[in-house]
């Protein structure tokens, strides 16, 4: 990718890979402890961040680590809502224990591990805020009830709306993944990780011949957002499948056929907060239903970005706390 990308610029060439050298080699700080687990389920818990506010349940996505909603600093959105006190935030932390949940698809995962996460907890209905995949899961989640509100952030549904190329290159990329996965019973994170830089390849190089001449504060919150990015654990292969050949193949929850899920009919109001600049979740995958918040912001930029804060944050919890 990166001779392609810099195919006769070899000075280009050679700011990206000093980029990423110094990438490799910066320090890193010890990561903020996460609050204690209040329930768990097959490996997966919640994590309270405390508050007399509102019950809200953060879903993140199966790949990638929970961590994007508590980057630490003023880049924690649970934290920011827990000091704000209008919403106590909850985040399920899928875990690294794939091994207790192997046979389960992405719908096995919404009934088998976060409904019963959801019901293990006391008081009123919570909310559900979903992030990516994880915003795909809290809409299946929400149709079963016991919900009071549900938001979802950068969440695909009619996967029918993704690019034809981009659903051709995930096919073919789970074509020569499959067996293996088979084998292992799981996917590692390595080969989503490719497919997320076969997504914008010119981005994925340009950003590390930026951070070559980063320095300070700005060079550190690149190191821990790009250490984000390339972690997490493996997807259990019976949920790499679903998601590779039903979802993106076959758009399931687009046509309606996924849990019995249909985003304009849940028993509970719904906030969609999409980007129209997203390459990652297009906007044209959202679920179209309940009320829309559109804003200009990439994919990760609408959790951690310099905008977020005004963009994502506040609307979030002015619609969380009843407003």
């Amino acid at each position: 990718m990166l001779r392609s990308e810099t195919a006769g610029e070899p000075e280009r060439m050679r700011r990206a890979l000093e980029g990423l050298r110094r990438y490799q080699e910066a320090p890193r700080a010890p990561p903020a402890e996460p609050p204690a687990a209040i329930a768990e389920r097959l490996g997966a818990t919640i994590r309270d961040y405390g508050g007399e506010g509102a019950p809200a349940v953060f879903v993140p996505s199966l790949i990638n680590p929970p961590s994007i909603l508590d980057l630490g600093g003023d880049r924690s959105l649970l934290r920011w809502l827990a000091a704000r006190g209008k919403v106590r935030p909850l985040l399920v932390d899928w875990g690294w224990d794939v091994a207790a949940r192997r046979e389960l698809t992405l719908a096995g995962h919404v009934e088998q591990v976060l409904m019963p996460l959801i019901a293990a907890l006391s008081g009123a209905a919570p909310a559900l805020v979903g992030y990516c995949l994880g915003g795909t899961m809290a809409l299946g989640a929400a149709a079963a009830g016991g919900v009071g509100r549900v938001a979802t952030i950068a969440a695909p549904w009619r996967f029918s709306g993704f690019p034809d190329d981009s659903r051709a290159m995930l096919a073919g990329l789970w074509a020569g993944s499959k067996s293996g996965a088979e084998r292992l019973g799981l996917l590692p994170m390595e080969v989503l990780q490719a497919a997320f830089w076969s997504l914008d390849p010119a981005r994925t190089v340009g950003k590390f011949e930026a951070f070559a001449a980063m320095q300070g504060e700005k060079a550190r919150a690149f190191v821990t957002l790009e250490d984000w990015a390339n972690d997490g654990p493996p997807l259990p292969e019976a949920a790499a499948r679903e998601l590779f050949e039903d979802l993106f193949g076959r758009d399931v929850t687009g046509r309606g056929e996924w849990l019995a899920t249909d985003p304009a009919a849940l028993p509970c109001p719904l906030l969609e907060i999409v980007s129209t600049i997203d390459r990652i979740v297009p906007a044209a995958s959202a679920a179209g239903a309940g009320t829309r918040i559109e804003l200009a912001l990439g994919h990760v930029g609408m959790v951690v970005g310099g905008r977020a804060r005004e963009a994502v944050w506040e609307p979030l919890e002015h619609w969380l706390s009843g407003g």
